[in-house]
Protein backbone atom coordinates (compact mmCIF):
# COMPACT_ATOMS: atom_id res chain seq x y z
CA UNK A 1 0.00 0.00 0.00
CA UNK A 2 2.81 2.44 0.69
CA UNK A 3 4.22 1.38 -2.54
CA UNK A 4 1.82 3.30 -4.43
CA UNK A 5 1.51 6.05 -2.38
CA UNK A 6 5.50 6.36 -2.72
CA UNK A 7 5.34 6.19 -5.98
CA UNK A 8 3.01 9.36 -6.46
CA UNK A 9 4.90 11.53 -3.82
CA UNK A 10 8.12 10.45 -6.22
CA UNK A 11 6.01 11.60 -9.37
CA UNK A 12 5.45 15.09 -7.38
CA UNK A 13 9.17 15.49 -6.78
CA UNK A 14 9.86 15.25 -10.17
CA UNK A 15 7.22 17.78 -11.18
CA UNK A 16 8.46 20.45 -8.73
CA UNK A 17 11.94 19.52 -9.71
CA UNK A 18 11.06 20.16 -13.48
CA UNK A 19 8.90 22.96 -12.57
CA UNK A 20 12.02 24.30 -10.57
CA UNK A 21 14.66 23.79 -13.48
CA UNK A 22 12.65 24.04 -16.98
CA UNK A 23 12.46 28.26 -16.60
CA UNK A 24 15.95 28.49 -15.97
CA UNK A 25 16.29 28.14 -20.35
CA UNK A 26 12.77 28.82 -21.00
CA UNK A 27 12.64 32.17 -19.19
CA UNK A 28 15.83 33.21 -17.70
CA UNK A 29 18.33 33.00 -20.62
CA UNK A 30 16.52 34.43 -23.41
CA UNK A 31 15.50 37.44 -20.89
CA UNK A 32 19.42 38.09 -19.98
CA UNK A 33 21.25 36.82 -22.98
CA UNK A 34 19.10 37.45 -26.29
CA UNK A 35 17.97 41.06 -27.49
CA UNK A 36 15.18 40.97 -29.95
CA UNK A 37 16.32 41.86 -33.50
CA UNK A 38 19.97 42.56 -32.19
CA UNK A 39 22.03 39.75 -33.81
CA UNK A 40 25.58 41.44 -32.76
CA UNK A 41 24.40 41.78 -28.97
CA UNK A 42 22.67 39.10 -28.76
CA UNK A 43 26.44 37.04 -29.65
CA UNK A 44 28.18 38.97 -28.00
CA UNK A 45 26.18 38.32 -24.93
CA UNK A 46 26.65 35.16 -25.09
CA UNK A 47 30.44 34.75 -25.89
CA UNK A 48 30.35 36.95 -22.61
CA UNK A 49 28.06 34.55 -20.12
CA UNK A 50 29.23 31.30 -22.21
CA UNK A 51 29.45 29.16 -18.62
CA UNK A 52 25.31 30.68 -18.30
CA UNK A 53 24.77 29.21 -21.79
CA UNK A 54 26.22 25.56 -21.22
CA UNK A 55 24.38 25.65 -17.57
CA UNK A 56 21.47 26.35 -20.01
CA UNK A 57 22.15 22.99 -22.25
CA UNK A 58 22.61 20.82 -19.25
CA UNK A 59 19.40 21.37 -17.52
CA UNK A 60 17.59 21.16 -20.69
CA UNK A 61 19.17 17.61 -20.89
CA UNK A 62 18.62 17.22 -17.15
CA UNK A 63 14.88 18.21 -17.77
CA UNK A 64 14.63 15.57 -20.52
CA UNK A 65 16.28 12.66 -18.52
CA UNK A 66 13.69 13.50 -15.75
CA UNK A 67 10.68 13.31 -17.93
CA UNK A 68 11.57 10.01 -19.72
CA UNK A 69 11.27 8.90 -15.88
CA UNK A 70 8.06 10.66 -15.11
CA UNK A 71 6.03 9.35 -17.84
CA UNK A 72 6.46 5.94 -16.79
CA UNK A 73 5.48 6.39 -12.98
CA UNK A 74 2.20 8.37 -14.65
CA UNK A 75 1.54 5.24 -16.48
CA UNK A 76 1.71 3.53 -13.56
CA UNK A 77 -0.75 5.63 -11.63
CA UNK A 78 -3.18 6.30 -14.06
CA UNK A 79 -3.43 2.84 -15.74
CA UNK A 80 -6.04 1.39 -13.77
CA UNK A 81 -8.11 3.79 -14.64
CA UNK A 82 -8.15 3.12 -18.90
CA UNK A 83 -5.13 1.36 -20.33
CA UNK A 84 -5.69 3.02 -23.61
CA UNK A 85 -5.75 6.66 -22.60
CA UNK A 86 -3.05 6.44 -20.02
CA UNK A 87 -0.30 5.22 -22.94
CA UNK A 88 -2.26 8.32 -24.70
CA UNK A 89 -0.97 10.23 -22.61
CA UNK A 90 2.60 8.89 -22.26
CA UNK A 91 3.04 8.74 -25.60
CA UNK A 92 1.85 12.84 -25.79
CA UNK A 93 4.66 13.57 -23.35
CA UNK A 94 7.24 11.33 -25.03
CA UNK A 95 6.55 13.26 -27.76
CA UNK A 96 7.13 16.20 -25.38
CA UNK A 97 9.99 14.91 -24.79
CA UNK A 98 11.53 14.71 -28.03
CA UNK A 99 11.38 17.63 -29.44
CA UNK A 100 12.65 18.88 -26.12
CA UNK A 101 15.61 16.78 -26.45
CA UNK A 102 15.50 17.72 -30.78
CA UNK A 103 15.69 21.30 -29.47
CA UNK A 104 18.88 20.96 -27.30
CA UNK A 105 21.12 20.87 -30.81
CA UNK A 106 19.40 24.26 -31.58
CA UNK A 107 21.54 25.52 -28.30
CA UNK A 108 24.36 23.18 -29.53
CA UNK A 109 24.61 25.04 -32.79
CA UNK A 110 24.87 28.60 -30.91
CA UNK A 111 27.59 27.13 -29.44
CA UNK A 112 29.52 26.00 -32.66
CA UNK A 113 28.85 29.14 -34.89
CA UNK A 114 30.39 31.29 -31.61
CA UNK A 115 33.23 28.24 -31.19
CA UNK A 116 35.87 30.13 -33.73
CA UNK A 117 36.70 27.19 -35.92
CA UNK A 118 37.97 28.02 -38.88
CA UNK A 119 36.01 26.60 -41.53
CA UNK A 120 33.55 29.24 -40.53
CA UNK A 121 35.92 32.05 -42.11
CA UNK A 122 33.79 31.85 -44.80
CA UNK A 123 31.15 33.54 -43.02
CA UNK A 124 31.38 37.56 -42.29
CA UNK A 125 31.17 37.79 -38.72
CA UNK A 126 27.70 39.79 -38.85
CA UNK A 127 26.62 36.71 -40.75
CA UNK A 128 27.29 35.13 -37.80
CA UNK A 129 25.80 36.75 -35.48
CA UNK A 130 22.84 36.18 -37.86
CA UNK A 131 23.15 32.42 -37.58
CA UNK A 132 23.39 32.40 -33.97
CA UNK A 133 19.92 34.72 -33.39
CA UNK A 134 18.07 31.95 -35.90
CA UNK A 135 19.46 29.47 -34.19
CA UNK A 136 18.17 31.09 -30.87
CA UNK A 137 14.57 31.63 -32.36
CA UNK A 138 14.54 28.30 -33.64
CA UNK A 139 14.92 27.02 -30.18
CA UNK A 140 12.26 29.25 -29.09
CA UNK A 141 9.93 27.92 -31.90
CA UNK A 142 10.51 24.47 -30.52
CA UNK A 143 9.21 25.66 -27.05
CA UNK A 144 5.72 26.20 -28.45
CA UNK A 145 5.78 23.05 -30.84
CA UNK A 146 6.45 20.97 -27.42
CA UNK A 147 3.65 22.51 -25.63
CA UNK A 148 1.27 21.58 -28.04
CA UNK A 149 2.17 17.96 -27.22
CA UNK A 150 1.85 19.02 -23.40
CA UNK A 151 -1.61 20.40 -23.99
CA UNK A 152 -2.86 16.83 -25.24
CA UNK A 153 -1.33 15.24 -22.18
CA UNK A 154 -2.56 17.30 -19.81
CA UNK A 155 -6.28 16.93 -21.25
CA UNK A 156 -5.87 13.70 -21.21
CA UNK A 157 -4.44 13.17 -17.76
CA UNK A 158 -6.81 15.67 -16.23
CA UNK A 159 -9.54 13.34 -17.76
CA UNK A 160 -7.72 10.27 -16.21
CA UNK A 161 -7.55 12.19 -12.82
CA UNK A 162 -11.25 13.61 -12.94
CA UNK A 163 -12.62 9.80 -13.21
CA UNK A 164 -9.80 7.78 -10.69
CA UNK A 165 -11.85 8.21 -7.72
CA UNK A 166 -7.97 8.08 -6.19
CA UNK A 167 -7.81 11.55 -7.16
CA UNK A 168 -10.26 14.92 -6.46
CA UNK A 169 -12.31 15.57 -9.17
CA UNK A 170 -11.22 19.58 -8.99
CA UNK A 171 -7.53 18.84 -9.82
CA UNK A 172 -8.49 16.77 -12.81
CA UNK A 173 -10.52 20.27 -13.97
CA UNK A 174 -7.47 22.38 -13.23
CA UNK A 175 -5.20 20.16 -15.53
CA UNK A 176 -7.85 20.12 -18.80
CA UNK A 177 -8.00 23.96 -18.29
CA UNK A 178 -4.03 23.87 -17.71
CA UNK A 179 -4.22 22.34 -21.49
CA UNK A 180 -6.15 25.16 -22.75
CA UNK A 181 -3.39 27.88 -21.81
CA UNK A 182 -0.43 25.63 -23.19
CA UNK A 183 -2.19 25.72 -26.61
CA UNK A 184 -3.49 29.05 -26.72
CA UNK A 185 0.40 30.32 -25.75
CA UNK A 186 1.27 27.76 -29.11
CA UNK A 187 -0.93 28.95 -30.95
CA UNK A 188 -1.03 32.26 -30.52
CA UNK A 189 2.31 32.58 -32.40
CA UNK A 190 0.29 32.22 -35.75
CA UNK A 191 -1.72 35.52 -34.87
CA UNK A 192 1.43 37.80 -32.80
CA UNK A 193 -0.78 41.16 -33.47
CA UNK A 194 -3.94 40.04 -31.88
CA UNK A 195 -4.46 41.62 -28.78
CA UNK A 196 -7.22 39.85 -27.95
CA UNK A 197 -5.43 36.30 -28.05
CA UNK A 198 -2.26 38.08 -26.14
CA UNK A 199 -5.09 38.78 -23.22
CA UNK A 200 -6.54 35.05 -23.21
CA UNK A 201 -3.36 33.47 -23.56
CA UNK A 202 -2.05 35.09 -20.37
CA UNK A 203 -4.96 34.67 -18.17
CA UNK A 204 -5.17 31.23 -19.69
CA UNK A 205 -1.57 30.52 -18.66
CA UNK A 206 -2.32 31.82 -14.80
CA UNK A 207 -4.99 29.08 -14.68
CA UNK A 208 -1.89 26.74 -16.34
CA UNK A 209 0.19 27.29 -13.54
CA UNK A 210 -2.79 26.76 -10.73
CA UNK A 211 -3.45 23.39 -12.20
CA UNK A 212 0.23 21.95 -12.14
CA UNK A 213 1.25 23.75 -8.95
CA UNK A 214 -1.74 22.23 -7.40
CA UNK A 215 -1.30 18.58 -9.68
CA UNK A 216 2.40 18.56 -8.49
CA UNK A 217 1.98 19.06 -4.34
CA UNK A 218 -1.10 17.06 -3.97
CA UNK A 219 1.07 14.19 -5.24
CA UNK A 220 3.83 15.29 -2.88
CA UNK A 221 1.55 15.73 0.40
CA UNK A 222 -1.55 13.68 -0.22
CA UNK A 223 0.10 10.81 -2.87
CA UNK A 224 -3.01 8.78 -3.85
CA UNK A 225 -6.21 7.39 -1.99
CA UNK A 226 -4.41 3.37 -1.58
CA UNK A 227 -7.63 1.72 -1.30
CA UNK A 228 -9.20 3.66 -4.53
CA UNK A 229 -6.36 2.46 -6.86
CA UNK A 230 -5.79 -0.64 -5.90
CA UNK A 231 -9.65 -1.09 -6.19
CA UNK A 232 -9.38 0.04 -9.77
CA UNK A 233 -6.60 -1.87 -10.30
CA UNK A 234 -7.87 -5.05 -9.38
CA UNK A 235 -10.94 -4.11 -11.39
CA UNK A 236 -8.84 -3.45 -14.69
CA UNK A 237 -6.31 -6.29 -14.54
Amino acid sequence: MNSIKNTARIAGFLLLLIAVLAPFSILYLPSTLIVPGDAATTANNILASDGLFRLGIVVDSVVVLLEIVLIGILYVLLRPVNRTLALVAAFARLAMTVVMAVNVFNSLGVLLLLSGAGYLTVFEPDQLDALVLLFLNLHESGVYIWQVFLGLHLIVLGYLVFKSGYFPRILGILLMVACLGYLMDSFGILFPSSEAISIVSSVLLVATVIGEVSFTFWLLIKGVNVEQWERRARESA
